[in-house]
């Protein structure tokens, strides 16, 4: 087994604890914080498959915009019993 396929497996394994803390955790903001971990681990898992294009693409929509609009969307909604 080369350290190639050991980065790789990690990686994968990283990414699926990440979505299982991401769908488990009480606070909306920290889901928001564990998708954009798992998007900046699928950029990782571009650039080992050699596709630099698609990493490229996933860092800046995936990681950077998604987040961007899932945090402002969580700021600018009321909350529960919030008065307008």
């Amino acid at each position: 087994m080369t350290i190639l396929q050991i980065v790789e497996i990690v990686v994968g394994v990283a990414m699926i604890v990440f979505g299982i803390l991401a769908i488990n955790t009480k606070k909306l903001i920290n889901s928001v914080i564990f998708l954009s971990v798992i998007s900046m681990l699928a950029v990782v898992s571009f650039m080992l498959m050699r596709a630099p294009d698609v990493a490229i693409t996933e860092a800046v929509i995936g990681s950077g915009l998604v987040t961007a609009i899932f945090v402002f969307t969580l700021y600018t909604t009321k909350k529960a019993g919030e008065k307008i």
